[in-house]
């Protein structure tokens, strides 16, 4: 089981805000190694912080959660009832512009996402659906 962190732990040491000190996404790419490292790390803030505040993210099959305070809530509880989350195989983004459709092939799916570059030049995801494709 992942550890949680709260978010003071995470965000404050030293006075420091270590949200300034987390890696961005300087590639569409590197969201999806991101989140699975924040996630085997039990960093559910830096797990949000991969996404716009009115993004939406499509799972489990049926539902979807509208904003960080609801991706929180569902991520919360992926991490209380999971150990391990692996990085699966991130295929290369297709871009235009200022978005980006990313996709990873994990053990037995396949996820599909929209990134959009920000402003700082990093990318943030603003669609995430993680099983587009079964293969269970």
């Amino acid at each position: 089981m992942v550890s949680l962190k709260s978010s003071r732990e995470l965000t404050t040491q030293g006075g420091f805000n270590m949200d300034s000190e987390r890696e961005r996404a300087r590639q569409p790419e590197d969201l999806s190694r991101l989140l699975a490292e924040r996630a085997n790390a039990g960093d559910l803030e830096g797990m949000v912080a991969l996404y716009e505040p009115g993004s939406v993210l499509a799972f489990p099959a049926g539902h979807t959660s509208t904003g960080h305070q609801a991706i929180r809530e569902l991520y919360a509880g992926m991490l209380s009832a999971r150990s391990s989350f692996p990085p699966g195989d991130q295929r290369r983004a297709i871009r235009n512009g200022d978005l980006a459709l990313t996709s990873t092939h994990l053990a037995g799916e396949i996820t599909a996402e929209v990134a959009r570059r920000q402003p700082d030049g990093s990318w943030l995801w603003i669609i995430d659906q993680p099983d587009v494709l079964s293969f269970r």
